[in-house]
């Protein structure tokens, strides 16, 4: 798994200082941001978070590259709807001999590992085996009907392989762009830096986090899971590492 942070909304702690300054101004933005030194900003950045009001750090936007998931990591990266996300698409981008993401729970014993490495290798043969029948039945069709070889051949594959990728496992590698606001942020790592997210998930938001506090620490300071600035929502369901979550955080 590899996270990079694309970009940023420049100076993204001063913009949301400058933003939530002018709901309680009669100044315009330009005059209030010119005024904001890095120790006004921190400290209205502290005050946005004492008091709750949170509209404000959705004017700062954060960009990242992930690679190295799967795509049942994706499936829980998109239900988060404040976001705009670009995905490598298995419709138009070959799998041949694809990667995949082994759970470390298989990993560590060998007996299950032998069954996913036979079970992602017997998905990488059909999908071959698929694409290239597919392909031929596709090539014919495109001949017949007066497309020259060369189109033909080329049509067929990007065809083929769409209804081929239907074997693919929820293990297969995918990679995408994602961009969230400031606020869209703070609630994914709210729900996906707890124990509780499911494991892949978390590493992904972690390594986000971590890069979000490099780009903007103050704002982010207090970022992750609920337990990290409140009471634990999961219940009974509850890790119980409330005090060893706060440490980590505070340290990421």
């Amino acid at each position: 798994m590899t996270v990079t942070l694309l970009a940023h909304t420049p100076e993204p702690e001063k913009l949301i200082a400058g933003a939530a300054k002018l709901c309680y101004s009669s100044s315009d933005a330009e005059t209030l941001l010119d005024g904001l030194t890095p120790e006004k900003t921190e400290n209205f950045i502290d005050m946005l978070a004492e008091i709750g009001h949170e509209s404000p750090i959705e004017h700062a936007y954060f960009t990242f590259s992930v690679s190295g998931i799967s795509r049942a990591a994706l499936a829980q990266f998109t239900r988060h709807r404040i976001a705009s996300f670009s995905v490598q698409s298995q419709r138009y981008v070959k799998k041949d001999g694809f990667d995949y993401i082994i759970p470390p729970a298989i990993s560590e014993l060998p007996e299950a590992q032998k069954i996913f490495l036979e079970s992602m290798e017997q998905s990488r043969r059909n999908y071959e085996k698929l694409s290239a029948i597919l392909k031929d039945k596709l090539f014919a069709e495109f001949t017949a009907n007066g497309m020259d070889e060369k189109s033909a051949r080329t049509a067929a594959e990007k065809k083929a392989i769409e209804d081929a990728r239907f074997v693919l496992p929820n293990a297969c590698d995918t990679k995408l762009v994602v961009t969230m606001n400031a606020r869209s942020l703070m609630n994914f790592f709210r729900l996906r830096c707890c124990e509780r997210a499911q494991w892949e998930i978390r590493a992904v938001a972690d390594e986000m986090l971590r890069l979000c506090k490099q780009a903007a620490p103050h704002l982010f300071a207090g970022a992750g899971p609920s337990c990290v600035k409140g009471k634990c929502p999961e219940g009974s369901k509850s890790c119980g590492r409330m005090l060893e979550m706060r440490e980590k955080y505070a340290n990421l």
